[in-house]
């Protein structure tokens, strides 16, 4: 497995509330994080930050999972813990009142990986069908277009398309979508948050995430594409490609 992680605060922001990485537990199992943080006082990083590193610490604790009824289950039970630890910090001082932060999280073991997440930070998979978002926004604008009330092309410039229905610690119970896939030898998963898919469109991505250039450079080139494009969010993504076994530094998952 070969997978990078890039955030850049983009053009417009005064500082970065995007948090993430890529994390191995002790089986060489590979966890991707991506969290968009939000609330005043330059909250959204704190949530962030918090979020990323329970799930992190949670990781490097946790024993090799080998079905996705246990790698779904291990992902439900570290978003509780994350919620319940915002939720509180954020009840507890005023500074941080209404913070939260989306998550996308992905967990790899093999021939099945497992996402959740919370809020408009997006999975894509790459493989011998295409490119597809397999997370659906929990945001208002995908509610008005999956009930019918606008299209997708009015989502694209609707004036309250930052708006999301759920993120982890705003609320005393929040709930992640999580499911598990297949997939296969030169599959890749992409996950971003929307400061990245709000600038460059499925296709284009695509056209990135296909071509032969090393994952650092694929990644390079997204972000500053999003620049050039006006930047105005931060900007985060990590990128995963599923190679051989023997191409990964530790045991297969």
């Amino acid at each position: 497995m070969e997978a990078y992680f890039l955030t850049d605060q983009g053009q417009v922001r005064g500082h970065n509330e995007d948090s993430g990485g890529i994390y191995y537990n002790s089986s060489g199992q590979l966890l991707a994080v991506i969290a968009d943080g939000m609330g005043g006082h330059q909250a959204g990083d704190i949530a962030s930050e918090m979020a990323v590193s329970i799930i992190q610490q949670g990781w490097n604790q946790s024993e090799r999972l080998k079905a996705p009824e246990e790698t779904e289950a291990w992902l439900a039970d570290i978003l509780f813990q994350v919620n319940h630890e915002i939720y509180h910090l954020a009840s507890q001082k005023e500074e941080y009142a209404g913070m939260g932060t989306t998550i996308v999280v992905a967990i790899n073991c093999g021939d099945f990986f497992t996402v959740a997440h919370i809020g408009d930070s997006r999975c894509y998979l790459q493989n011998s069908n295409g490119f597809k978002q397999i997370t659906e926004d929990h945001s208002l604008v995908n509610e008005l277009v999956r009930t019918g009330q606008i299209s997708k092309e009015d989502a694209e410039q609707h004036p309250r398309k930052n708006i999301v229905l759920r993120a982890l610690g705003t609320e005393e119970n929040v709930d992640a979508d999580i499911r598990s896939l297949s997939w296969e030898i030169g599959d890749k998963l992409l996950l971003c948050s929307d400061g990245l898919s709000d600038k460059i469109s499925n296709e284009k991505i695509l056209e990135f995430i296909r071509s032969e250039e090393q994952l650092e450079q694929i990644s390079h080139s997204l972000i500053d594409l999003a620049n050039e494009r006006g930047g105005e969010d931060n900007i985060s993504l990590v990128i995963i490609h599923h190679t051989p076994p023997s191409k990964v530094g530790g045991e297969p998952c």
